[in-house]
Order: C-alpha cells, then structure tokens, then sequence
C-alpha cells in the first residue's frame, strides 16, 4: 500500500539541494523517476564525473591510467576492484573509455586460468567467493562496458551457481547452503546482464538467486525465523561485498523482486527506522579510515554513521526502495 512519509516532501527537498550530484542523481532517477536518457540526468552525470568525489576515488593512478596499487586490484577498499563499482553506484555516466586501464586490471585479475582450473568442486559444489566476479561484471555494465570478458564472468557465475540458487566459497564439504554476502553481487549483476542482454538464462538464474533471499524475508532463517545475523539488520554504505537487508531491498529492487510480498518484513524494518527529520541514519560501516595506508580505509568519507544521524546514502537509497516499493505516494 502506498503511503505518504512524515516529512517526506521535505526530506527529498534536502537530497535535492545536496552538494552531492550523486545524491541528487539517485533521487531524481530512483525516486522521482525521471529516465536516465533524458537531457537533464546526461548533465547531471557530466557533473558526477567531475564531482570532487570521483576525482578523488581516481586519483590514485599511473602514467597508463590503471589504479594503484596496479598489481593488488583487491585491496580495501582501495583497489580497482572497490573503485569501478562505486563509481557505478554514483551514476558516474557508461561509455568513459578512460577507464578501460582500470576494466583491464580488474578483468585480468578475475578471469585468470585459475577461475577455471582452481576452483574447489566439493560434493558437487564449487567453493568460489562469486562475489568478486560478479563486483566486476556489475560495473561492467553499468558503466557501459560490453565485451567477451562480461559474457565470460557472466558464464562463470553461472556455472558456479549452487542448487540453492546461491553462491559460498566455504570449503568445508559439510557446507551446503548458500552465503547471503556471496550471493548478493551475484544476483545484482546476473539481473543486470538478463537485462542489458535479454537473456533467459541469466534471468532464470537471478531468479534462483533471489529465491535464496525471498525464502528467508531476506534476513530471517528460513525454519527458525530468527534473525541470521545482528549486523543483517543494520544499515550501511557502501557494504562492498557485505550483505544487510538494505543492499538487499535495493538489489530486489533493481532485479524486480521488491513487490514479492516476502519482502515485507524487510520493507517494515526499512520504514520503522525513519528517523524524526524523515532520514535514515548509517547504523554502522565497513570503511574504517581515509587514510589508504591504513587496513580498510576508503579514499572517500561516505557521511557521519550514528543511529540518530541522517546519512545522506543511506536516505537517498531508501527512499528509492520505498518508491520501487509502492509505499511512497507520489
């Protein structure tokens, strides 16, 4: 049911005027509607590409362009690997080949000979942390990359996929249920390609993989209905290869599984965490400093985290659920 948020008209007033084009991007397209194609949102993104955020997560760079540290595309939050989807994730405009360097490394690193020869088959299922394959392939196509290296990620998650629908990297022959943090990216990016490629095999795929989620309301364990992990239940952002049941609501919205009625008591939690000033706050984070030499440090501050702070990401995402919900009146 739709329903009309305390403050709402005024919170998305505040995400407008935000310093941020990126914050003001996820609103207009996510909540607002407006079609990525259109004149207004192009410039907009122009103005994301040359946001100070975005020149700061790509400062970090070589003569050839390629993002240091070139040879450790993993390194958190730092690396290639960590920067290309956030630029996604910002709106950052598809088509920029500057960043072919930066695709390259990360391609490289991912569709190596021991992606098909090193993985682990243990009792039938292979043992691969699928979330790192499936980070790339998201960026891939969302900022516009289309190549025989996306089809072949593409294929690997697939072939990788387990019978629960999901994916685990857990070597342990005991282990025969699915990782919600190793299924999430997987999901978001299989949906993506179905999309951009019309592939029935990609969509069946997703489809399997979002059951994995729906069958347990995204957080809840499927016979005990108690909660699977206190930090599912906290929002967070970025949440890299992290899974909370925000990035999971986002996901199911942008897969097209947020209506399922399972995602209701997600969608609930969601709601009855509206702080008075109508925000949501970033109840915790992954990011630990802005000094890149530091262990988990990001090259970006991502807004205060606090359970009595609006965060400007969290809110901007949240809404956008909401909205692909139904449960905003527009």
């Amino acid at each position: 049911m739709a329903r009309n948020f305390p403050r709402f008209g005024k919170i998305i007033g505040q995400l407008l005027d935000s310093e941020e084009p990126s914050i003001r991007y996820k609103v207009r397209v996510g909540v607002l509607g407006e079609r990525r194609d259109s004149q207004s949102i192009r410039k907009l993104r122009e103005q994301i590409r040359r946001s100070p955020r975005v020149r700061q997560l790509l400062s970090r760079h070589d003569a050839q362009g390629r993002i240091e540290p070139v040879r450790h595309v993993y390194r958190k939050w730092v690396g290639a690997h960590w920067v290309l989807p956030a630029l996604a994730d910002l709106g950052y405009p598809p088509g920029d080949r500057k960043l072919q360097p930066v695709f390259n490394q990360v391609f490289d690193c991912w569709l190596a000979d021991w992606t098909t020869t090193g993985v682990e088959i243990i009792n039938g299922r292979a043992r691969r942390c699928a979330s790192q394959q499936a980070n790339a392939l998201y960026a891939a196509l969302a900022l516009g990359v289309r190549s025989d290296r996306v089809h072949r990620l593409a294929e690997l998650l697939m072939t990788w996929q387990w019978p629960d629908g999901g994916w685990n990297c857990d070597r342990n022959p005991k282990a025969h249920v699915s990782s919600f943090h190793e299924s999430i990216l997987p999901l978001r990016s299989l949906s993506l390609y179905a999309r951009v490629f019309r592939s029935r095999k990609a969509a069946a795929a997703a489809k399997r993989a979002a059951e994995l989620f729906l069958c347990r309301k995204l957080f809840r364990g499927r016979r005990s209905g108690k909660v699977i992990d206190p930090d599912f239940i906290l929002a967070h952002y970025p949440c890299y290869w992290h899974y909370d049941f925000l990035v999971g609501l986002k996901v199911m919205a942008e897969a097209g599984f947020v209506r399922d009625r399972r995602c209701g008591a997600a969608l609930d939690l969601l709601e009855s965490k509206q702080l008075p000033d109508g925000g949501w706050a970033a109840e915790d984070k992954y990011w630990r400093s802005l000094n890149p030499q530091v262990s988990n440090a990001d090259l970006v501050s991502w807004g205060p985290v606090g359970r009595k702070k609006m965060n400007e990401w969290i809110t901007a995402d949240a809404l956008a659920v909401l909205a692909a919900a139904g449960r905003i009146a527009k």
